[in-house]
């Protein structure tokens, strides 16, 4: 079920994305769709760091997927050692054309595309501080809303009612 329907340009994405990180994070998310995770992309961070994918599980877990669209990307962006505070799980979400084996065995991996993608290695569960979890939770439902209410207000026609989730 779509709970919008565009009428204007896309007004969430800042563009400072690459094309190939974009179908990595379309895939990845349509993954977690269909597995009944709610995600939000470019989600800021207590720390203002901004997370590829973060995600909000049924059981309240909750994962952040950084996305790596080629080896030298992974090289030079060490950010995501930061991100381990904030959720339960830590996965990076990449292509078939990056090498499995750069990837960090203590973190979970996705081969994704831009039509889906699959979890090649689950990530280890390390729970977040029970402080840290409620303030993400508010800053995911905050940012959501924001994001909805945005959409609305740019033209876009927002559906009233749940979304079966």
């Amino acid at each position: 079920m779509a709970i919008i329907t565009p009428s204007l340009a896309d007004p969430l994405t800042d563009r400072r994305q690459s094309e190939l990180a974009m179908f990595i994070r379309r895939g990845t998310m349509r993954l977690f769709r269909d597995m009944n995770i709610s995600s939000i992309p470019e989600l800021p961070l207590a720390d203002g760091r901004r997370a590829d994918i973060v995600s909000l599980l049924p059981n309240g877990e909750i994962w952040i997927t950084e996305i790596k669209s080629s080896i030298e990307d992974f090289r030079t962006d060490k950010k995501w050692h930061n991100y381990r505070q904030y959720c339960d799980r830590l996965f990076f979400a990449s292509h078939i054309g990056v090498p499995t084996d750069i990837f960090p065995s203590d973190c979970g991996l996705i081969t994704a595309d831009n039509y889906g993608a699959a979890i090649l290695r689950d990530a280890p569960l390390e729970k977040a501080a029970p402080a840290t979890r409620k303030a993400l939770t508010l800053r995911f439902a905050r940012n959501g809303a924001a994001r909805l209410a945005r959409l609305e207000m740019a033209g876009y026609e927002v559906l009233e009612g749940d979304v079966d989730l």
